[in-house]
Parts: structure tokens; C-alpha cells; sequence
């Protein structure tokens, strides 16, 4: 995408993931109906659009949770990767389906009187200061209107006008979409359905949520602990980053500055080289991915740089920062101080006596 925009083209392995994401939304929206059918009967019956509200409701919400934790389950699991790559799929499919919900419930409650029905959101209840008659139903189409917003500028093309660090900074806006809809949920349907499987449901969703975000910080945190700080002579700040043959063959370890800048040091092809932690593409963690076919590919999403000078490889014009690597008694150091984008660096040879295959 960095030379050029195009239609969106799906490869099989995009298909195959859209393809079982969406049967699995239809699934459980069906699933849903077809269990409250048989559970409300008789004076406890609810209508078919009423069912159809609650089933796609519950199927965003569910969708919304899966989107939040794909990011520290991924921190854990280099399994959930394939999750994360295509995780702007799943945030467009929970927006289709809160959009059916919203168009569905506007039409229902508001789409019979005399008003316009989005006026009539907007002004039939302005209780803001009672929680039992809270205008619920404003926190959903705020919700909703954010999500419109994530999804509209999900593609690449924004990503790159907008800049990596402005789209990342509104795509965050998804916590508040979050923060919404629960509230949504729980100032809403909470409020008429007095059993504990509902609010059982939501309080333990959003602990799941920030369980696992508060894990895969506090993951981070500690793996950002000064390291051990060497002052060279020239006045030079280094950072030793440990024995040069104990970085993972083809992989990379992290160095963090006291400025919290992340450094990614790999091994590779005999040599150590160090670039920027954070990928061009949306900030990805490169310490957490492989050199592959001769590139630093970034786990998030694949984006690739070549280890000595942080440049993609032709036809792409993406450059990140280097970093000066040295090996004194074995031992790699690296410089604290970041070089222009692009800069090539030549790698910190190992002895030629080491055994560079070892791990």
C-alpha cells in the first residue's frame, strides 16, 4: 500500500477468515433468535424485531470484546497473530452489525411518530441526571458513530494521509466506543431485565478486557526496565544489551532507554544490527518479529525492513530509524542515540571463532 491504493484485494487466506468471521456473526445471531423463540413464551413472548435488536446487539458486543483482547492475547501467544493481522476485518464486521442493530432500533422506537426519527433520538429523553431514566439509547448512537468512524478509515490510504501516529491516536477512540456501549447495555436492557446472567455477562466481559490489557502492560513494563547503561569514550551512550549469541537466532531483543524509546537488536547472517521498535505501518512491535527472507518483518501485520540500513525493500518507500551496534568481550552494546531514517548502519560482526547457528 505504500506505492500505491488499489480496490481492496482479498487473498484465499483473507477470504477464508472474512468468510468464517461472518458465518460466525450470522451463526449466533440466528442461534440467538431461534434460543429466545423457545425460552420467551407464551406473556413472556417477544416480537421478532425486539429478538432481532437484542440478538444483533449482543452479537456486536461480543464481536467488540473479541477485537479488544486480540491485541494483549497476541502479546502472549504468537498464535493469535493471524487474528491480529486481519483484525481491521473483524472491526468492520462489528460495525455492520451495530449497524443493523442501530437503523433496526431508530426505525422501531422512533420511526412512527410525527418527528423526524433521529430528531426524535436526540430530544424524546433528555433525563441525563436520572441513571433508571437515562437517555440510554444516545450512549449506543455515540458508540456507533465512532465505530462509522474506525471503520470508515480503516484502509491504508488513511493510515498514510493521517499519519501512523494521528490514525492510531483516533483509532484508540474504540475504547470510548466501549465505554459507551456498556454503558449503553448497562443504563438499557439492565434496566428492564433484572436476572444475573446479563449483568453477569457484561461486568465479566470488561474484566476480561482490562484483565488482559493490565497483564500485557505490566508484561511490558517490566520488559522495559533500564538496562544496563556503558558510557563510551567518546561520550557516547550505550546500552549492553547481553551476550551476542544469546539474541535468538533471526529474532531480536528489546532494549528500552530511559526515555522510553524501544530499541529492537537482532542477529542475524553473523552480525547484529538494531532498529526502532515501532513499525511504520500502525507501531508494531519489530522486536517481536523475525527476519525473514533477509527482512525484519513486523508480527502485526508483515511489513518488512532491511536489518542494516531500516529500509523496505523495493518497490516500498518505508524507512524507520538505526541504531550504532558494537561487540566488546562478546557482549553486544548498543547506541542510544537514533539515527535519521534510512541510515545504513554495517552490522557488529561477530568472532569469527563464534558458533553464529547456536541459540
Amino acid at each position: 500500500m505504500s506505492i500505491g491504493y488499489r480496490a481492496v484485494q482479498w487473498s484465499r487466506s483473507k477470504r477464508v477468515y472474512d468468510l468464517i468471521a461472518a458465518g460466525a456473526a450470522a451463526s449466533f445471531i440466528v442461534v440467538f433468535i431461534a434460543v429466545g423463540k423457545a425460552a420467551w413464551r407464551g406473556e413472556h413472548a417477544v416480537s421478532d424485531e425486539v429478538l432481532f435488536l437484542r440478538a444483533t446487539g449482543a452479537c456486536a458486543l461480543a464481536l467488540l470484546h473479541v477485537v479488544l483482547c486480540i491485541g494483549p492475547l497476541a502479546r502472549f501467544d504468537s498464535r493469535f497473530l493471524p487474528v491480529l493481522f486481519n483484525r481491521r476485518h473483524l472491526g468492520v464486521l462489528t460495525f455492520l452489525v451495530a449497524l443493523a442493530h442501530g437503523v433496526v432500533a431508530i426505525g422501531y422506537y422512533h420511526g412512527f411518530g410525527s418527528a423526524n426519527p433521529l430528531l426524535s433520538l436526540l430530544t424524546s429523553n433528555t433525563n441525563f441526571g436520572s441513571l433508571g431514566a437515562f437517555p440510554f439509547q444516545l450512549l449506543g448512537a455515540g458508540g456507533l458513530l465512532i465505530l462509522f468512524l474506525l471503520a470508515a478509515t480503516s484502509h491504508d490510504f488513511w493510515l498514510k494521509n493521517l499519519s501512523a501516529r494521528v490514525w492510531k491516536s483516533l483509532h484508540m477512540l474504540v475504547y470510548a466506543a466501549y465505554a459507551m456501549l456498556v454503558g449503553h447495555v448497562a443504563l438499557g436492557a439492565m434496566q428492564t431485565d433484572r436476572g444475573v446472567l446479563l449483568p453477569a455477562l457484561v461486568i465479566g466481559g470488561a474484566a476480561i478486557v482490562c484483565g488482559l490489557h493490565i497483564a500485557a502492560g505490566l508484561r511490558e513494563s517490566a520488559r522495559d526496565r533500564a538496562d544496563a547503561r556503558v558510557r563510551g569514550d567518546d561520550g557516547e551512550e550505550w546500552f549492553d544489551v547481553g551476550p551476542a549469541m544469546e539474541i535468538p537466532l533471526d529474532r531480536a531483543r528489546t532494549v528500552c532507554t530511559p526515555r522510553g524509546d524501544r530499541i529492537a537488536v537482532f542477529r542475524h547472517d553473523g552480525g547484529v544490527s538494531a532498529v526502532t521498535n515501532r513499525c511504520a505501518h500502525q507501531g508494531g512491535p519489530l522486536g517481536e518479529g523475525a527476519v525473514i527472507d533477509g527482512c525484519i518483518t513486523c508480527p502485526w501485520h508483515g511489513w518488512q525492513y532491511r536489518a542494516h540500513d531500516g529500509c523496505a525493500p523495493p518497490p516500498f518507500a518505508e524507512k524507520i530509524a538505526t541504531y550504532q551496534v558494537r561487540i566488546v568481550a562478546g557482549r553486544a552494546h548498543v547506541s542510544s542515540r537514533a539515527l535519521p531514517p534510512g541510515s545504513p548502519v554495517p552490522p557488529a560482526r561477530i568472532e569469527e571463532h563464534a558458533d553464529v547457528r547456536a541459540d
